[in-house]
């Protein structure tokens, strides 16, 4: 019998996990497995409650995910409430929502990713961090700060924090704009939009010169999903789901309403986490990838002309068909927070951002609603039912990174089979596992809707049982 290799935690991702891999007598690796293993909760205790306390009870899943949760769980309370909020009430929760774009999106690529690309997969994790990345390159680094604090900042002006914010209700928002917070918001853009040029830069250089890495990390076929406006383009507020398959050739394209006639969701004992597929073509020919990588593979165009112009390039990648490299979903996070930057000032320069007509009031409960919105990490649904007083009898939510559980897992293992070598393992190798897993940016503790913490450490196994090795980190 071999050993068996367990990193536990998966570090610089948010939420915990662990991953075993299992070696054959020869040190090579057989099997690797993917597990999350945290507590399954908010679904089950949020039955009973009124459903217009939800906006505000599921952004507690998540410290790093609040806005959407916030903003999805509001999309599932309107159409409870049977309303449709005002046009400048929808376009201030999308403002909200493209702040959490930037702040998110660049905090992965500069504070999580950036370690392993910058300093390197072998580099010594005293410095392989944050920390090692101002070493490195200050001014960078400060940009990176400013993207996320510029992010911060949208959710704080419209929803007075920037964590848990208090801004979406049934029908709409509960604050206009004021001016000078318009004004804010307006001031720094030129500045962030340079800041995400740079981080572009980077990236491509990184790519450039590692390019056989690329090609070898992680690549395999699957088919991806994203939400897209009515000429194709993408849509992270409100739109239809688009699946396409690995050629990029469109399977379905759906209202969020419908979901449950197109995704259903697998079960290993191995994971808390489901694997959602496509139900028509059935586990595990239905598996798809989400998020930026994602998006960008099924959506036609973007519609703001930075953002655009990066989409050219990277959708011929691979001579125009679908990018498989897994490490791409750094470059397509960047191209997302270019768009969301470019989308902050068309909102803000609608003529109408301003207006106080922020509110349709509700006085009926329909028994049940459905929210979707395009979370940073993927595609994410809130479906609520209620009874006639609008006490919540049931709730699912299927969130972005469950969506990704599948492609994670097999990243994990390819990138495994590739690049740890039992009979001298190192710690680079298996951090090039755990970087298979941070290139997707998973959110656990939103994907298992958590509660609690789980154990900080890696252990080597001898094939008998026996501990060989302990290194425990936090």
């Amino acid at each position: 019998m071999g050993k068996k290799i367990t990193i536990e935690p998966v570090t610089r991702i948010e939420g915990h996990a662990k991953v075993t891999i299992h070696l054959d007598d020869a040190g090579k690796v057989d099997r690797a497995f993917f597990h999350v293993n945290e507590f399954r909760g908010f679904e089950k205790f949020s039955e009973g409650r009124p459903f217009f306390e939800m906006p505000q009870i599921t952004q507690r899943i998540c410290g790093i995910c609040p806005v959407s949760h916030h903003l999805a769980s509001s999309k599932a309370c309107d159409a409870v409430a049977g309303v449709t909020p005002p046009r400048t009430a929808r376009l201030l929760r999308e403002l909200m929502h493209m702040g959490q774009y930037v702040q998110s999106h660049c905090m992965h690529f500069f504070e999580l990713a950036g370690p392993d690309l910058l300093l390197g997969f072998d580099a010594d994790p005293a410095i392989r961090n944050v920390v090692g990345v101002i070493q490195l390159d200050a001014n960078l680094a400060l940009k990176a700060v400013a993207l996320r604090r510029y992010g911060q900042e949208v959710i704080r002006l419209l929803g007075t924090k920037r964590v848990h914010p208090v801004f979406g209700i049934p029908g709409g928002v509960n604050a206009p704009l004021l001016p000078e917070s318009r004004e804010a918001m307006l001031k720094p853009l030129d500045e962030m939009i340079a800041n995400v040029q740079a981080g572009i830069a980077v990236a491509k250089e990184w790519y450039e010169k590692n390019r056989a890495l690329v090609d070898s990390f992680a690549v395999f076929p699957s088919g991806y999903m994203g939400t897209v406006g009515p000429n194709g383009e993408l849509e992270l507020y409100d739109g239809q789901v688009r699946i396409v398959d690995r050629e990029g050739r469109r399977l379905v394209q759906f209202d969020a309403r419908d979901y449950r006639d197109h995704i259903a969701e697998h079960v290993e004992d191995w994971s808390y986490l489901k694997f959602p597929y496509y139900r028509k073509l059935g586990w595990p020919d239905g598996t798809y990838r989400v998020g930026p990588l994602g998006r960008l593979n099924a959506c036609d165009s973007i519609s703001t002309p930075l953002a655009q112009a990066e989409l050219k390039v990277f959708k011929q990648l691979n001579g125009g068909r679908p990018v498989e490299q897994t490490l791409y979903f750094h470059y397509a996070r960047l191209i997302e927070a270019l768009y969301a930057l470019e989308r902050i000032r068309q909102i803000l320069e609608d003529p109408e951002i301003c207006s106080t007509d922020i509110l349709t009031p509700w006085s009926t409960v329909t028994g049940e609603g459905i929210g979707c919105i395009e979370a940073p990490r993927g595609t994410l649904f809130h479906h609520y039912w209620t009874d006639e007083n609008g006490q919540l009898t049931r709730v699912n939510l299927i969130v972005a990174t469950g969506h990704n559980n599948w492609a994670m897992s097999r990243s994990v293992e390819m990138v495994a089979k590739t690049f740890v070598d039992g009979s001298k393992l190192t710690e680079g190798m298996l951090n090039r596992v755990e970087a298979a897993i941070r290139a997707h940016d998973p959110c656990l503790s939103c994907a298992t809707h958590a509660v609690g913490q789980m154990p900080l450490e890696v252990i080597v196994y001898r094939s008998d049982g026996r501990e060989v090795r302990r290194i425990e980190r936090g």
